[in-house]
């Protein structure tokens, strides 16, 4: 198993959870190993967003932090990896 299998992702935007610090937070102030501190805090999503919205902010973010990768790239990973995240998944 690599590295990529073992990483823990936030299940709304799919930034690495490599550091507890980036965990967010439940209702009672413990951490939730499952979202971000920018998507989830206080036992609640940050913002009311749909999965489109979210994946094209993160498109954004994708390429700045990996130059290496343009917007089409992005936006073909994102869409094969959002609708498996808990948040988008359909029941």
């Amino acid at each position: 198993m690599n590295d990529f299998e073992n990483q823990k992702f936030c299940q709304s935007c799919a930034m690495p959870l490599s550091d507890n610090q980036l965990f967010g937070t439940n209702a009672d102030g413990t951490k939730n190993e499952d979202y971000c501190i920018y998507c989830f805090k206080d036992g609640e999503f940050t913002s009311d967003i749909s999965m489109d919205e979210m994946m094209n902010f993160c498109i954004e973010k994708m390429v700045e932090v990996h130059p290496e990768m343009d917007k089409k790239q992005a936006s073909f990973m994102m869409k094969e990896v959002f609708p498996k995240l808990k948040r988008w998944a359909k029941d």
